[in-house]
């Protein structure tokens, strides 16, 4: 069985944050706003973006730290796991965001709540969906409320 697997950028974020220190720990508790550019080979899979008003985007942390396992969170001193927490820095930095769907641009996508850095790969674009997507009723134990 071959185990091997590609992932191919579609698209590439243009962020206010030049770098992880600025980006927020959440993207959508601020109201800067960022364009995802989705390159024009990919483009034809935007239609219909725009009847969403909330996407998933899923990114490639291209500056972090892919040797760390283990890292202090900002809710406590205690050293958590890398996958027991949303650390950036980790062994494959697959990250995702939630954001709001301001406007399309033809295949640019202006968006609010993003918390990837400048630069970032964009991976894919998922419509967010609250009925199946949310799960009011999940805890971690360990953490305050961001």
């Amino acid at each position: 069985m071959d185990n091997s697997f590609k992932l191919q950028p579609i698209g590439v974020i243009h962020s206010p944050f030049k770098n992880k220190k600025e980006a927020p720990r959440q993207g959508r508790l601020r109201q800067e706003t960022s364009v995802i550019e989705v390159y024009p080979s990919f483009a034809d899979g935007l239609k219909d973006i725009e009847k969403a008003t909330h996407l998933i985007v899923l990114y490639w942390g291209h500056q972090a730290d892919r040797t760390t396992l283990q890292t202090k969170t900002p809710w406590g001193p205690e050293i958590r796991g890398v996958f027991a927490c949303r650390s950036p820095n980790r062994p494959n930095p697959l990250a995702f965001c939630v954001v709001e769907l301001v406007r399309r641009e033809g295949n640019q996508l202006i968006v609010r709540g993003l918390d990837a850095v400048d630069g970032s790969p964009l991976l894919d674009i998922k419509p967010y969906f609250p009925g199946i997507d949310s799960v009011p009723q999940a805890k971690v134990s360990w953490p305050r409320t961001p």
